[in-house]
């Protein structure tokens, strides 16, 4: 994942732009909520458009460092896929060794190291950025002194090691492509985890200059369309007004270029293709294409039958779009499957119970939706923010459902995890006030 980056040769006064006005950031996507970039085909959840079969003949050339061929790369993928963290990070830390100075070595390892952070505090559910609402309220999240040091520090690491062989020779892809990608994920950490917005974003677009670099380089580098593209896209998208301003600066996107680029990377980039799908995915799930992401997402479940956010993912599509008991179903499949031992390598199934709950709501069966909300609350491991956003809506379904004294326990419980969050300061209304439906 990174931040996105806006940059062309006006690049300072289109940074100042941005942070001047809040605004436009907002609209930027979420200065896209530290959209998806480096390896998400699990993560921010996955649903990935079925693109390969409608894109236009490619060259059949792709470009890219050879380690990303190497079996023991391939293999800690694999288990990166299904989650198993502990697993990935010991393989690549074996690859980072036997490769001294290399930086796409380090670069796999910071990768791992800031999904395992991100998935263990419960923030790669795409629900969690399907609205604005991610990017204006207030989400604190606990962070782990030794974990951010520890990722600081690869990134840090990578830096070093791109420019040393940068030094030597500049056009070196390679070297320009990690960077590129260490910068990326440290401004993804800082955006989900630190929230520290402002400092992710001149991070990442310090990343897109490097990513466009390789690009200018070497147009067969295809992994590195997966930023450009991004930015592309989301400058495209942006309403008319905006666009018109950015236009002043020298920023300037395409929404069907950004989308050009993204499906090449998906069709055939060597190792972010799940990636720029997972992007492609959350767009069309903003725009309410939902059944595009759904037939593939049941691909990639065939392809990763032990993903549980995969799984995760289709029932989440499912209630977006509006399937009402058939995502019900979805959910408490996954769930019974999760409770069975070893059926995945690991689940959250607070993110299942959450859905559920949304799910039921949804279809005004709020005696059950708060149960399925108050499990994902209560469940082991819940995170800070998710339990918060649990408890409120547990509450609310208690109001809806005429059980005032619960849902004021719930709102209670909202408030002692974070009173002056976003969700703690519902809670606090809430608590004065029932919920009433809108």
């Amino acid at each position: 994942m990174y931040f996105l980056a806006l940059e062309t040769p006006g690049g300072h006064l289109q940074a100042e732009i941005l942070c001047k006005t809040h605004r436009v950031s907002q609209q930027v996507f979420g200065r896209i909520l530290a959209l998806t970039v480096p390896a998400v085909p699990i993560v921010v959840a996955a649903a990935i458009l079925a693109s390969a079969a409608i894109l236009p003949a490619q060259s059949a050339e792709v470009h890219a460092n050879p380690l990303h061929s190497d079996p023991t790369v391939r293999e800690a993928y694999q288990d990166f896929y299904e989650l198993d963290f502990p697993a990935c990070i010991a393989l690549l830390q074996k690859v980072q060794a036997a490769h001294p100075g290399d930086p796409n070595a380090t670069t796999f390892v910071l990768e791992a190291e800031v999904f395992a952070e991100l998935y263990r505090q419960d923030l790669l559910d795409t629900t969690f950025y399907a609205n604005d609402g991610f990017l204006t309220g207030k989400h604190p999240t606990p962070e782990d002194s030794h974990v951010r040091d520890r990722i600081f520090g690869l990134e840090e690491q990578a830096e070093r090691e791109s420019e040393a062989r940068l030094s030597r020779n500049p056009r070196d892809v390679d070297a320009l492509y990690a960077r590129g990608w260490a910068r990326s994920l440290r401004s993804s950490y800082m955006a989900m985890v630190e929230r520290s917005f402002s400092a992710a974003f001149h991070m990442a677009l310090q990343a897109h200059s490097d990513e466009a670099k390789v690009l200018q380089i070497d147009p067969n580098y295809v992994d590195a369309k997966l930023v450009v593209g991004t930015y592309q896209y989301v400058i495209g998208a942006l309403p008319w007004g905006f666009k018109l301003l950015f236009g002043f600066a020298g920023i300037t996107g395409s929404k069907t270029r950004g989308m050009e680029m993204l499906h090449d990377d998906f069709a055939r980039g060597p190792t972010t293709s799940a990636e720029a799908g997972t992007v492609i995915a959350l767009f069309q799930r903003r725009e309410a294409h939902y059944q595009d992401a759904i037939s593939v997402i049941r691909t990639l479940e065939a392809k990763y039958p032990r993903d549980f956010l995969f799984r995760l993912e289709e029932a989440n599509l499912r209630k977006d779009a509006g399937e009402g008991m058939a995502a019900v179903t979805a959910y408490r499949n996954l769930l019974d499957e999760a409770a069975k031992p070893g059926y995945f390598p690991s689940s959250h199934m607070e993110l299942a119970y959450f859905g559920l709950g949304e799910a039921l709501s949804g279809q005004r069966h709020f005696a059950e939706a708060a149960q399925a909300y108050e499990q994902a609350a209560w469940a082991q491991g819940s995170g800070a923010e998710l339990k918060r956003r649990s408890l409120v809506a547990a509450g609310k379904a208690r109001d809806l459902n005429g059980e005032r004294a619960q849902a004021v326990r719930d709102y209670q419980a909202a408030m002692a995890s974070g009173s002056d969050t976003t969700q703690g300061e519902i809670a606090r209304r809430l608590i004065k006030t029932p919920y009433r439906e809108p």
